[in-house]
């Protein structure tokens, strides 16, 4: 009697936004999503482990792994996986650098892309409270945050036993109705503001790559009957923290230009996971930062971001879907694209700026109690150098500047942290 041949892996060509990112990868700067979720209390572990596995299972497409291929193969394509090819879930030893130490391996290791899944989960404990903080890494070739923090919330129902569904939106955004046209802005051609360079940490025993700091601030006002949203007060306060800070180190003023992610994806248990965000841009002319009020300031940047969020396009754009066509080898359009990426990079914007907003789910995980803080990191590779992300738990910002250590050092986080608390809290105090 004949034994069936096992049935071979379903594989996926990569889509667009993964397939760039992992054309442009590098080991000194890893692209990687970190998430840290903290609880009062800390989650047993053979239950937890046993809920996230379950949670990977309700969502497969997490459970991929990249295929390997000829080099004159014309995609590169995922493998998608009956489970985990390793441990994900792991538990660190508690001490009073454990927390610190999670951070840096969220900045500095990547999961690889060869085995599945591409994320891993760190339970630390640092303190002698009894409190926890979940570390989600996430290798952003594959994946991305609110992703993963979806997987993360189906987690946190089965092991607490409660509905962990998303909540209903916050009451006090914009009012609904078509978007007006955008105000114009600089020209594309130009090239935007760079944050200037400040004091980078030397120190041989960092390798190069990504420095962090969290703070955790008030979620800022926003008067009654105002046209712009708090992500609108989040991008006026960024943009007016690197024209500040860029003045303090002696650059000319030119032109910023913030990535915006904005993901339309719903948030149910059904939502797509991948890399589902795509990416626009907001521009800002020098004078706006500097002579215009800050009321005409949020005013412009609501009409900007509104009109950039009703946009229908690709994630990357048009020129991305051109360049991932397989049309040729897939090591011959990765050798161009790391040379268009090269090439563009006097081009490419200022900083990125991602709000995950109010975050959505309870994280509610029973005996280990409810998340009080949830922080976001997102990739910050030069030419950019930082990013700001930010995201909102229990009427509290959760606010994370990343820096690349050639561009950065901690005292210089410091600093910009301080910018953007004065700012945000100056956007509140304006009157629309």
């Amino acid at each position: 009697m004949s034994v069936p041949a096992p049935v071979a892996p379903r594989r996926v060509p990569f889509p667009v936004v993964d397939e760039v990112a992992r054309h442009c990868l590098q080991d000194e700067e890893p692209e990687t999503v970190h998430i840290e979720v903290h609880l009062p209390g800390a989650p047993d572990p053979a239950r937890l482990t046993a809920a996230f596995a379950e949670a990977l299972r309700r969502h497969p497409r997490i459970l991929m792994r990249e295929a390997a291929g000829p080099w004159y193969r014309r995609r590169y394509e995922w493998e998608l996986t009956r489970g985990p090819d390793v441990d994900v879930v792991t538990f660190p030893p508690p001490g009073p650098d454990a927390l610190k130490d999670a951070r840096t391996r969220a900045l500095t290791h990547a999961p690889p892309l060869t085995a599945s899944p591409p994320i891993r989960l760190e339970v630390v404990r640092e303190r002698k409270d009894g409190a926890a903080v979940l570390f989600l890494t996430i290798n952003h070739t594959a994946l991305d945050g609110p992703a993963c923090l979806r997987v993360l919330a189906t987690a946190a129902e089965i092991y607490g036993g409660h509905d962990d569904a998303p909540g209903a939106p916050p009451p006090h955004r914009a009012p609904p109705g078509a978007p007006g046209p955008a105000l114009r802005g600089p020209s594309p051609w130009t090239p935007p503001a760079r944050v200037a360079l400040g004091t980078p940490d030397t120190s041989p025993a960092l390798s190069p790559g990504n420095g962090l700091l969290v703070a955790d601030l008030p979620v800022p006002r926003r008067p009654a009957g105002a046209p712009y949203t708090v992500n609108d007060q989040l991008m006026a306060a960024t943009a007016l923290m690197i024209t500040h800070w860029n003045r303090e180190h002696g650059a000319r003023p030119r032109p910023l230009r913030i990535t915006m992610p904005v993901d339309d994806r719903p948030r149910g248990a059904d939502m797509p996971i991948g890399n589902g965000t795509r990416l626009v841009e907001v521009t800002f002319e020098p004078q706006e930062l500097t002579a215009t009020g800050i009321p005409l300031l949020l005013h412009r940047t609501s009409v900007r971001t509104r009109a950039l969020k009703a946009l229908d396009r690709p994630q990357l754009g048009h020129g991305a879907a051109l360049l991932t066509a397989p049309l040729a080898p897939v090591a011959w359009r990765a050798a161009v694209t790391r040379g268009l990426r090269r090439a563009a990079a006097p081009w490419t914007s200022t900083t990125l700026l991602s709000n995950i907003g109010r975050v959505p789910y309870p994280l509610d995980f029973g005996d280990a109690g409810r998340a009080h803080a949830v922080w976001f990191s997102a990739p910050a590779r030069m030419p950019r150098g930082l990013t700001v992300t930010t995201a909102s738990t229990a009427g509290r910002l959760h606010l994370a500047l990343r820096w690349s250590r050639t561009l950065l050092g901690p005292g210089d986080g410091d600093r910009l942290r301080d910018l953007f608390e004065h700012y945000l809290h100056a956007t509140q105090e304006a009157t629309p």
